[in-house]
């Protein structure tokens, strides 16, 4: 099933020379994926303030988007490593962190008279710093979930079987994050019914997300691998999440 591993694993025979100096050069496209991972967290986070509902499903709006994060996520371990993506779910979690304060420090400022949009923009943009109090405890929590099982598993299937660790990391990670940001961000703001319907739906959605998006995924790391010539493996990692350092980007 969709094992894809040689070509996954296949990097020249003479890799590149790798110095301190040359971080960015030598991985030309991980500034791109770390620069497309925030983006879709700060945009997900905006726009989970609209609770949807199709059929008996309900969702947030950030259930369309959010799984993208997951699926970078995996692209990010798989290929740069767990230290690596340490660093991009930190970055993530500051900019969100930065993202909630704007919005409230904006909101309270007096509006202009002519100007007579101050309610839309507390109904809406008010609710944020709660919506994104609940997603960086989640997010924070299901990244680095998601980011230590794929690691973990990767070794133990020597860097086979790709998609038994994209799928199984995020069968746990979702599951983590999903009930965290559920019950943090819609408690006591809509019904208990609608509540729980909301954390199945999210979690369903979001894992066969996942699951559906499993070529492309193979298909992104077998890519970056060759192109960026790394394939880490987490065989000598500390995964203590708040053991961030830029020189992570480095080793």
């Amino acid at each position: 099933m969709w094992d894809l591993s040689p070509r996954c694993t296949a990097v020249a025979a003479n890799p590149p020379i790798k110095t301190r100096r040359s971080f960015f050069v030598r991985y030309r496209l991980f500034p791109f994926v770390m620069v497309a991972f925030v983006v879709v967290l700060l945009v997900s986070n905006t726009v989970a303030v609209k609770v949807t509902q199709l059929g008996p499903f309900y969702f947030d709006g950030a259930t369309v988007l959010f799984p993208l994060t997951y699926i970078f996520g995996d692209i990010l371990t798989e290929v740069y490593g767990f230290k690596r993506s340490r660093f991009v779910i930190w970055s993530g979690f500051i900019a969100c962190a930065f993202m909630a304060l704007a919005y409230s420090l904006i909101g309270v400022l007096p509006a202009a008279p002519d100007w007579d949009h101050q309610e839309a923009y507390r109904a809406i943009l008010g609710q944020t710093p709660r919506i994104v109090l609940a997603s960086l405890i989640a997010y924070f929590c299901g990244e680095f979930t998601n980011s230590f099982i794929l690691a973990k598993m990767k070794i133990l299937t020597a860097g086979r079987w790709l998609w038994t660790r994209t799928i199984g990391s995020t069968v746990v990670g979702q599951a983590v994050d999903t009930s965290i940001f559920v019950a943090i961000a819609f408690i006591g703001v809509i019904p208990w019914v609608a509540l729980v319907y909301m954390g199945i739906s999210n979690y369903v959605f979001k894992t066969l997300f996942e699951a559906a998006a499993t070529p492309a995924t193979y298909a992104a790391c077998c890519w970056l691998k060759r192109v960026e010539q790394e394939d880490y493996y987490d065989e000598k990692t500390n995964f203590n999440p708040f053991a961030v350092s830029i020189e992570d980007l480095e080793k």
